[in-house]
């Protein structure tokens, strides 16, 4: 099984905080986002390699990032792939990005766990892991924002019984509900395969949530919840608030 961490973005939100530094490297209680999100991946058992897709603007910065990690934490097998794009004006997208990367390592024929470089997790996503290792099925990870205004920003889903999505809604001016779908996701060997055929159907290439909303109308996707403290850090008052909330995490 393989990770790709979505780092392409440019973040213009943020500027100038990301005018020179890509949004996954900026520090939150310490320590890049990026770090917070790599810790909490590496418990995971058989990971063989993890793929950073970012761009032109940042592929040196997240190589010396990779470096060090690989220097002061447990040794994990990193390959940082560039798409070639400088700006927001030539960006891939996010699912463009993905196809990218599956095409150029050729990782059509393995298992492959999706996450955004700029997602805060406090806790393990081991059981992550074993959950999606078991399922042999798509995986989306689910967060309660516990919030109707809050949901209006992202995917917002509903589940059935076995706990598969049976609605997916994305940016919803009425949220059905607070469960929200993050970009956490896992897709085994026989899915990934899917993107080439979204993409060839004229999909929209960025948003890696629509991805799902495309692909569980055709095969079954799962859900997790993802436990423990989950943030999204959107503009500078939200980085603010994930650096209070986040410092007493730090270990």
């Amino acid at each position: 099984m393989n990770i790709l961490i979505l780092a392409a973005g440019y973040a213009t939100r943020l500027y100038p905080l990301t005018q020179n530094k890509a949004k996954p490297l900026l520090e939150v209680a310490g320590k890049p986002m990026m770090e917070w999100v790599i810790d909490n991946l590496a418990p995971i058992e058989g990971i063989e390699k993890v793929y950073v897709v970012t761009n032109s603007k940042f592929a040196a910065d997240f190589q010396a990032w990779a470096d060090h990690y690989n220097q002061t934490h447990a040794k994990l097998a990193f390959e940082i792939i560039n798409d070639g794009s400088t700006s927001d004006a030539d960006k891939l997208g996010a699912i463009g990005d993905i196809n990218l990367v599956i095409s150029r390592a050729g990782l059509a024929s393995s298992d492959l766990i999706v996450v955004a470089g700029d997602n805060l997790f406090n806790q393990s996503l081991q059981d992550f892991g074993t959950f999606c290792q078991s399922k042999q099925q798509p995986v989306l990870g689910v967060y309660d924002v516990g919030n109707l205004t809050e949901a209006k920003k992202y995917g917002v889903v509903a589940v059935n019984g076995s706990g598969e999505i049976s609605s997916f809604e994305e940016k919803p001016a009425e949220p059905k509900s607070t469960l929200i779908g993050i970009a956490l996701y896992y897709y085994p060997a026989k899915v990934v395969a899917e993107f080439v055929t979204y993409l060839a159907a004229g999909n929209n290439p960025d948003q890696p949530g629509r991805f799902v909303q495309w692909l569980y109308q055709r095969t079954p996707v799962q859900t997790w919840q993802v436990p423990g403290t989950w943030f999204d850090v959107g503009s500078k008052e939200t980085l603010e608030e994930a650096n209070r909330i986040f410092a007493e995490f730090k270990g």
